[in-house]
């Protein structure tokens, strides 16, 4: 699964508002500087903690690896379900993907 996105990085969209909300982030998606009302997601706790984690650019390595840690989870399970999750993020529009930078020696 690591192949999918690589090493990509990915991070909050900034054309959306978030709050947390008794434990579960509520996320609404702004279009022409208007709040999408009808588009409002609602996460539970492990999607929030990966809301949260994606504050700052992470990989899909680095988030799968927090959500196996805090839920005692088979490692290569999170990164299956992590993988599903960002990609149904990226597709409306509540992550962007970060411009890869090359690492030394590759």
């Amino acid at each position: 699964m690591a192949d999918t996105f690589g090493n990509e990085r990915f991070i909050r969209s900034q054309s959306v508002v978030a709050r947390v909300v008794a434990g579960e982030a509520l996320i609404v998606p702004i279009r022409g500087k208007v709040g999408d009302l009808a588009s409002i997601y609602s996460f539970n706790g492990t999607g929030t903690l990966i809301w949260k984690l994606l504050e700052s650019p992470k990989t899909i390595a680095q988030l799968a690896g927090s959500v196996a840690q805090d839920y005692d989870v088979d490692p290569a399970q999170a990164e299956r379900d992590v993988t599903s999750f960002v990609d149904e993020m990226k597709t409306v529009g509540l992550v962007e993907v970060l411009a890869s930078v090359a690492m030394a020696g590759d």
